[in-house]
């Protein structure tokens, strides 16, 4: 018997035995079931070393670092019989052992943020009720990413995200990579469809519009075609298409994906041909107390929602994240950055010229996973291979050039860097400079000492060492971290200004992501107690009540300059003006809408009017007539064309108002 076989059994030991009977063989013949189970819902749970089982909710966390053990039972129809039955984990943090009607069935380990499928087929009993446990160790470890206790957020253990059943055929797809390269010039897109079987069949694939519901290819994969007129993904314009793949055995399978054009090139980002100066906010996943890492997506889309209203189209985040906060972005616009978890400086603490073993292999591991689940969503702007590790140091030098190239093997479309702490001093020796375009961790005023001249001058320094590569400004903002530094929104405003005072003077600065959206729970939180510990970060605190800085943080990252409201007898004239630095980009499809208020502050009236094609710096008028013979005052909202409100200005009837970020 193998190590490991033993080391599972023993485990299995430490709970009551449930169904030690041996699984029914599979029938030999095929089958047409297609299906997903879901698993969520009511489990039995326990923290070791306790004995008795109580019935939780899963997805499900707890915040104290050590075991708990999960049970769920099932049926399993006998029409299932001669089917492969999978079930997938979308996520346990950190290590999950699992095993189905008390026989080890497999393990997934130190990889708490990526997901992961186990075939449970030789373990099940057909037309019997069948019982899955999973052990789940949040334990702090020193051979894993984020390292020990080196991570500052949540360490919530738990089954935290969906699980399912997948009955298929015995013969199934696994997944299907799609690579969609627009020509601009050609006005056609290059897709590179390859499926990946598990057993043997031929894969017929069909490609749709997903708005219109038009098929634009049919086709048998693997596969390199050639669409024409494809339309492209974009933050204002997220349209989508979906493949659906079908295996001669019977399986079917279904991914979306967007055509678009990412370029870092000549100190800048283009999109699709365009050059964008990009604005955003990370978020903290987990922060909410009632929910922990366990989020509902309901709660992912109130955070999501709020950070358009915030004006954000680009962000980054410190792990792999929830595959519903992906959806989201492909079908809202916010371009992602998602990473594997390597945080801090002691990630590599008493390594010598290279990075541990088990370190290095375990990076590898989870940016494969990483990319094998999420290289086809369109939003994925880059892949983050690590954050704040001093890349200066020789191994974490190491470690970043290794999980570069790693990358680009595996997905040599995307654009790959890292966020770096380490450009203040010798910027020019940092492995940032290896990187598809430069990040910086910019916190003078707050982290670092110094002024906005001193963060001025290091920045036309890192700008010099790296000339022709864009810089994104990967987190600045102000942290209530300190005895020094209370917390005083009024201050996270003046930082938040400032800055951005700075970065506009510049052409290179390609990007801003504020930090934080949310003050975010951590286990070295300075404020509150249990699961309240938390870093107070943001413009929204851990519930999501928003503080004044939200709405200044919402003006900032505006891609207009200014909008004023002029009245005349049964219209309004609004005036437009585009920024020309950061954030700016083409604005393209959107729309002018006016709500008209009576007596009584009550909204009487609705219209709307469109906005012309504004390019960075340009300036237009739209006149919008309306109705209402005695109105008091308009609301007018800049809308997007995927329905968020990009700026605000309220105008009273009696005077005229102009509202200037």
């Amino acid at each position: 018997m193998s190590s490991r076989r033993a080391f599972l059994n023993r485990l299995a030991l430490a709970v009551p035995a449930a169904g030690l009977s041996h699984a029914a063989p599979a029938a030999s013949g095929g089958c047409a079931v297609n299906e997903r189970v879901s698993l969520d819902g009511l489990w039995s749970f326990r923290l070791d070393p306790e004995t008795a089982w109580r019935p939780v909710t899963v997805p499900h966390f707890w915040q104290s670092a050590g075991v708990g053990w999960y049970e769920r039972v099932f049926d399993v129809p006998k029409e299932w019989s001669g089917s492969a039955v999978r079930v997938e984990f979308e996520a346990v943090f950190h290590s999950a052992t699992v095993w189905v009607n008390g026989r080890p069935a497999d393990e997934h380990l130190r990889k708490g943020y990526t997901a992961f499928t186990l075939d449970i087929t030789p373990h099940l009993r057909w037309g019997e009720r069948n019982t899955l446990r999973v052990r789940a160790d949040n334990s702090f470890d020193e051979h894993m990413l984020p390292r020990g206790h080196s991570s500052d957020w949540a360490h919530d253990g738990g089954i935290y995200r969906p699980v399912s059943l997948l009955v298929t055929p015995l013969d199934y797809i696994e997944r299907v990579d799609v690579d969609a390269a627009p020509d601009l010039k050609a006005n056609t897109a290059t897709l590179r469809i390859t499926p990946f079987i598990h057993g043997l069949g031929r894969v017929h694939v069909t490609v749709i519009e997903e708005d219109s519901g038009r098929i634009v290819l049919e086709t048998i994969a693997p596969v390199t075609a050639t669409l024409a007129s494809p339309r492209l993904w974009h933050f204002d314009h997220p349209h989508l298409y979906r493949l659906i793949a079908r295996l001669s055995g019977g399986h079917t399978f279904e991914t979306t994906f967007g055509i678009r054009l990412i370029e870092a090139r000549g100190g800048g980002f283009y999109l699709n041909g365009e050059r964008v100066r990009l604005t955003g906010v990370e978020r903290m996943a987990g922060s909410n107390p009632e929910y922990g890492m366990a989020e509902p997506e309901s709660w992912i889309a109130h955070d999501h929602d709020d950070m358009k209203e915030l004006n954000c189209v680009y962000t980054r985040v410190h792990w792999q994240q929830d595959r519903r906060v992906l959806d989201y972005c492909d079908r809202h616009g916010i371009l992602i950055q998602t990473e594997v978890p390597t945080w801090g400086g002691d990630t590599f603490r008493g390594m010598g010229a290279e990075p541990d073993a088990d370190i290095m292999q375990n990076g590898l591991e989870q940016l494969r996973e990483m990319i094998a689940r999420d290289r086809n969503h369109p939003c994925v702007f880059s892949w983050g291979i690590c954050n704040e590790i001093d890349g200066q140091n020789p191994p974490a030098a190491a470690f970043a050039r290794r999980m570069y190239a790693e990358a680009k093997a595996l997905d040599p479309t995307r654009l790959v860097t890292y966020a770096s702490n380490s450009l203040e001093k010798t910027p020019a020796k940092d492995v940032a400079g290896l990187m598809d375009y430069i990040m910086w961790n910019e916190y003078y005023e707050s982290w670092y000492q110094g002024t906005p001249a001193d963060m001025a001058r290091n920045l036309d320094e890192i700008h010099r060492a790296f000339p022709d590569k864009p810089i994104v400004i990967s987190e600045y903002g102000y942290c209530a971290c300190t005895p020094e530094r209370p917390e005083g929104d009024s201050r996270r405003i003046e930082v938040l200004r400032g800055h951005n005072a700075v970065f506009r003077k510049t052409d290179y600065v390609a990007g801003l992501i504020f930090f934080c959206y949310n003050d975010y729970r951590t286990h070295i939180g300075d404020k509150g107690t249990g699961v309240m510990k938390q870093r107070v970060h943001g413009v929204v605190d851990v519930y999501g009540a928003r503080k004044p800085s939200w709405q200044v943080l919402r003006e900032e990252a505006s891609p207009l300059a200014a909008m004023a409201v002029t009245d005349k007898a049964g219209e309004i004239h609004v005036t437009i003006l585009a920024r020309q630095s950061v954030p700016c980009y083409t604005l393209r499809g959107y729309t002018v809408r006016a709500v008209i208020y009576g007596d009584g502050a009550i909204p009487v009236e609705r219209v709307e009017a469109a906005l012309p094609v504004l390019e960075p710096g340009q300036e237009a008028t739209v006149r919008i007539s309306f109705q209402e013979k005695t109105p008091m005052r308009v609301q007018v909202d800049l809308m997007r064309p995927t329905g968020f409100s990009a700026h605000t200005v309220s105008h009273s009837f009696s005077h005229s108002m102009e509202g200037k970020p």
